[in-house]
């Protein structure tokens, strides 16, 4: 594991945003294992909140889907969510995040299109649309 990896995981666990990740996780009923740069990957999640095919809490991914759906752009797309916990110190994140989806939603009328955290981690990796502002979008009408 790389060495940023390894300083993630442990802020992570410090500022509490892992052991909510893995608090959810046990009240959804997911299966937790070993996943690559130190996540946690958490399958099989029941609560249908959030309506997401997956998300991050601090090093936890979790998602409703079997194990084999989280790879690829998506899983790199959740890392980089990691990394984001890391930045916001953990649970903060979590009410910047809530503004950031309303912020996207008065500008597109889409919670991640231009959500500045999705962004960041890159929209087409977590299978989002780029959609424009609204008001581009009535200048061309």
């Amino acid at each position: 594991m790389r060495r940023m990896h390894r300083i993630r995981r442990t802020l992570n666990y410090v500022n509490l945003s892992t052991p909510l990740g893995l608090l959810v996780a046990r009240l959804g009923r997911a299966r937790v294992t070993a996943g690559p740069g130190g996540l946690l990957l958490a399958h099989g999640y029941r609560i249908p909140f959030p309506v997401a095919g997956a998300f991050t809490l601090g090093n936890v991914v979790l998602t409703r889907h079997e194990e084999g759906y989280l790879a690829g752009d998506l899983l790199r797309h959740e890392d980089r969510h990691a990394s984001q916990y890391m930045a916001c110190v953990g649970l903060p994140m979590l009410p910047l995040y809530v503004v950031a989806v309303v912020v996207s939603i008065l500008i597109c009328g889409h919670q991640a299109s231009w959500n500045v955290f999705e962004r960041l981690a890159d929209l087409e990796d977590g299978n989002y649309p780029r959609r424009s502002p609204w008001w581009v979008r009535k200048a061309a009408s």
